[in-house]
């Protein structure tokens, strides 16, 4: 990690997601080195930092509940995330992108247009988690549209994304595309990084890709786990051995899962239980 906290956040990181894995309906995944990344290419920032990041993030955050402050052509409600997003309860982890992110000298001399900012949350380079969606395929996303946007503009940016090759769905979920959108244009931080833009938009996704996330801390679990390195400082703390060896079962488990979800036929399709 670029913007690390702690040697131990592989630990951290594989027994948080198992509880999310339990008791959340849907998470969506932030990485630190993604985001210093976007900081660093889109923004020109040469030492992004949590300020940075959070400035960031709170635009992905506000875009997920800006339909329950303002009014706009077609509302996404929060409880729609689960209903649209979430095929099989343990597949839940979902992709963030957002668009445009751009500084205020370069906004000033263009601004961009619908096409333009649909294609960009797609690109790999705006996922706000470090995995590449082209090497997996998506089940579900969720765009959701801010400032001078309307639906016509929208229709055909989402027509044009589905001929692209780069864009894959699994087969049994063709359509996949649920769009808000809502009128208030994005607010920025006055004097911050972001631009002050007319129309934004972000995507909140379901990608089998996101299973290289887990892949990674996986591997970073087990290089300290086999040592046993710092598990006494959690053993100290009341937890157990076990509870360990637990969560990166669940894990294993997990990615399996997203493995068979890509894999799966229209004619599988009753064949995958996830529960």
């Amino acid at each position: 990690m670029q913007v690390s906290t702690a040697v131990v956040e592989p630990y951290n990181s594989v027994l948080s997601t198992h509880s999310l894995l339990e008791h959340t309906d849907v998470a969506v995944l932030l990485d630190n080195e993604a985001i210093y990344d976007i900081c660093r290419r889109s923004l020109d920032i040469e030492r992004p930092t949590y300020t940075n990041l959070n400035r960031l993030i709170s635009q992905v955050i506000s875009s997920l509940t800006t339909s329950l402050r303002f009014d706009g052509a077609i509302n996404v409600d929060i409880t729609e995330f689960q209903t649209n997003l979430v095929p099989y309860p343990r597949i839940h982890f979902m992709l963030s992108s957002y668009a445009p992110v751009i500084s205020a000298e370069k906004a000033y001399h263009e601004q961009l247009s619908v096409p333009e900012i649909t294609n960009a949350v797609f690109e790999p380079s705006s996922m706000m988690a470090k995995c590449d969606p082209r090497h997996g395929k998506y089940m579900a996303c969720c765009l959701m549209y801010r400032g001078d946007v309307v639906p016509k503009d929208v229709n055909a940016a989402v027509a044009t994304i589905k001929t692209k090759r780069t864009v894959q769905f699994v087969d049994w979920c063709p359509t996949g595309f649920k769009c808000g959108i809502n009128y208030q244009p994005p607010t920025v931080v006055p004097g911050g990084d972001l631009a002050r833009v007319q129309r934004a938009v972000c995507m909140i996704s379901n990608n089998t890709a996101v299973a290289e996330v887990f892949s990674r801390i996986d591997h970073k679990f087990d290089l300290m786990y086999a040592k046993r390195a710092f598990v006494h400082w959690y053993v100290g703390e009341g937890m157990e051995e076990g509870e360990f060896s637990e969560a990166r079962e669940d894990l294993a488990a997990l990615e399996k899962d997203y493995e068979e979800v890509g894999a799966e036929g229209a004619d599988e399709e009753e064949d995958g239980d996830f529960d």
